[in-house]
């Protein structure tokens, strides 16, 4: 008679019916059959739920890309949070500790890495005001003659390591592409940052380096500063994209540093690899992706700044408690760092300029879709 005939299964080849031998290398058992077969069904049926559950859960994450990128090419904010909410009503809820990474965070200490001209100067005058409620200690870097966005190994160590020596809890705001704490074995921060409609946001810089109150700053903090060409200060934008003037040329993959890169936003995510510099890159482009998943606690847009106050609230409340409100205040804070001499561009020369941003706009997109997500998360 077999081990079969008597109702057991062999667990080790090595096994003899109805008894274990001990060996220094084998420990013989036996088991039930029907046991060994309600495992084994056991073990089919979770392997099988936890398909289902991704399969459901990819698809459900796919809808809502869908009702998002659908929702951000109108332009209308207001479409997409009806549209997301209509969605969700239907589905289950994002849980929002998954999509926040505040908790990597090692330090009470925010890494604000600002970019020009999305709204930076009042989010930063938020922060500001916040300090003094929440308590905490507001760190901003002097201004500089030329500021360098990317920088040296070196560099980066030196600032990564005076930040991590400043009193906790406390804000540092630069711009600066995105320092990575943890290569110089130094605790995480928590990073966050601001991001606009690129070309909107491009549009912004031209104007804002050609305001007449920019000189006047520039020659107080800078008395030798020489000033611009007239003819260069009076050219608007529509004739500089037309002409194909030097810098209203945006060309796939050109480099170029000079007073910093403020063309694009992917390189303050990106970081100071030399794979960040091509202008309108798929390294770039996937490199920010992936700092933003990773390290970011929350990215703001400006288009959404409300949503945007909500989620800083509610992922970083130890510093963002009573923002909305700040905002809402009889501050004026929705004026600040307005630029009154920006004329209107025509949505034709814009088009243009969209057709070399593509992946720019689509890291825009990422962000804004992520922001939404987060904000859902809340169940609010």
């Amino acid at each position: 008679m077999t081990c079969s005939d008597k109702g057991y299964t062999r667990i080790n080849i090595f096994s003899s019916c109805g008894r274990t031998v001990e060996s220094a290398k084998h420990r013989r058992i036996f088991v039930s059959k029907r046991t060994s077969e309600l495992v084994a069904l056991m073990a089919i049926s979770s392997t099988l739920f936890l398909f289902l559950h991704t399969r459901d859960l990819h698809t459900r994450l796919k809808s809502l890309q869908s009702v998002t990128n659908a929702a951000s090419t109108s332009g209308d904010s207001t479409a997409m949070e009806n549209d997301i909410d209509n969605f969700i009503q239907h589905d289950e809820k994002f849980e929002a500790y998954s999509l926040n990474n505040t908790g990597r965070a090692k330090r009470e200490l925010i890494f604000f890495n600002r970019v020009p001209k999305v709204g930076s100067q009042t989010f930063m005058e938020i922060l500001r005001l916040l300090s003094l409620r929440n308590q905490f200690v507001f760190y901003q870097d002097h201004v500089q003659r030329v500021e360098t966005i990317r920088l040296a190994e070196t560099e980066q160590l030196r600032v990564a390591s005076m930040v991590s020596k400043y009193d906790t809890p406390s804000v540092f705001i630069k711009h600066i592409s995105f320092v990575n704490f943890t290569k110089f074995y130094l605790p995480e921060p928590i990073y966050i940052n601001l991001v606009r409609d690129p070309v909107e946001r491009v549009i912004s810089w031209y104007y804002y380096i050609r305001a007449p109150w920019y000189y006047v700053e520039r020659k107080h903090a800078f008395p030798d500063t020489p000033l611009p060409d007239p003819n260069w200060l009076k050219k608007d934008f529509e004739t500089c994209v037309l002409r194909g003037d030097r810098e209203c040329r945006y060309t796939q993959g050109e480099k170029r540093e000079g007073i910093s890169d403020h063309r694009r936003q992917t390189m303050f995510f990106c970081g100071h690899d030399e794979e960040c510099t091509p202008f309108n890159s798929e390294g770039a482009l996937e490199q920010a992706k992936r700092s933003v998943e990773q390290h970011y606690a929350v990215v703001g847009v400006l288009e959404d700044f409300n949503v945007t106050l909500t989620v800083f609230e509610h992922y970083i409340p130890r510093f963002f408690k009573g923002a909305t409100n700040v905002y809402h205040g009889d501050m004026g804070l929705h004026k600040v760092n307005h630029n009154a001499f920006k004329p209107i561009v025509s949505e034709a020369v814009k088009d243009l300029v969209r057709k070399n941003f593509t992946r720019e706009i689509e890291f825009y997109q990422f962000c804004r879709q992520r922001l939404y997500r987060q904000r859902l998360a809340l169940n609010l």
